[in-house]
């Protein structure tokens, strides 16, 4: 298996020692925790999108979602109900470009991102867009999610097509406009561009390493709360990538 980079994740303070410990405490309890930032939104159970009409008949579809870390959004769907595979990658820049160690410069265009294929018979695109801004990532931040700053932890929506584009254009104003969030929603919503899978090393790395200190801090508590405030969409077996 190929090293682990730690690059941006890596901790120096016993205060962050110390909320990991709490964090797993909180996540086998069934609680959530955030030990994120101070201003920044918890997990918090946003209502579910008005518009959200079903999909064209089909047995498969996919959803390509960007939202800071992709460990923890892998994570999070993997534990969803109607999820048949998710993949960490990158979105938003060339082929060439789509390596961990060029996507963490920030200069790629690239955003660390999830593909994720459903049954769209057991889960819509909408819902899967409810559990994405209430558990998985916080929308209100801008080009960072908790301790993670630059352009390729940026939140972003990535539609397939004009229906994707409908639901979640739709869902973003119907959140803005109910004041959802104590800060303005600044994930962006746009055209698919690609996704390219990320390194093996990469991939189910929340499922393999439940200890390790930046994920048992920032995403086991993700899993915890959506268990907690979507039990009848969690799965406690979760997909695996491969």
């Amino acid at each position: 298996m190929a090293p682990f980079k730690i690059s941006h994740r890596t901790f120096y303070t016993a205060w962050v020692a110390k909320a990991a410990r709490l964090t797993m405490c909180a996540a086998l309890a069934g609680c959530a925790v955030n030990v994120g930032a101070a201003d920044a939104a918890g997990p918090i159970k946003v209502p579910a999108p008005v518009f959200d009409p079903p999909a064209a008949a089909k047995t498969t579809a996919t959803a390509v979602l960007s939202g800071g870390c992709f460990w923890g959004l892998q994570g999070v769907f993997e534990h969803v109900k109607g999820v048949r595979q998710v993949l960490s990658g990158y979105a938003g820049g060339k082929r060439f470009t789509a390596q961990y160690d060029l996507v963490s410069t920030g200069t790629t265009g690239h955003a660390e991102s999830i593909k994720v294929d459903f049954d769209p018979a057991q889960i819509s695109y909408g819902q899967i867009l409810r559990i994405y801004f209430s558990v998985a990532t916080d929308p209100t931040q801008l080009n960072q999610q908790f301790p993670d700053e630059g352009t390729q932890y940026r939140g972003e929506i990535w539609t397939l097509d004009a229906a994707q584009k409908a639901v979640a254009e739709r869902y973003v104003a119907q959140l803005s406009a109910a004041r959802v969030f104590r800060q303005r929603i600044v994930t962006r919503i746009d055209p698919y561009v690609g996704f390219y899978p990320a390194e093996g090393y990469h991939q189910d790395y929340l499922l393999r390493h439940p200890d390790q200190p930046y994920i048992a801090t920032y995403d086991i508590p993700k899993v915890a709360a959506l268990r907690a405030l979507f039990p009848e969409a969690y799965r406690a077996s979760p997909v695996r990538s491969m």
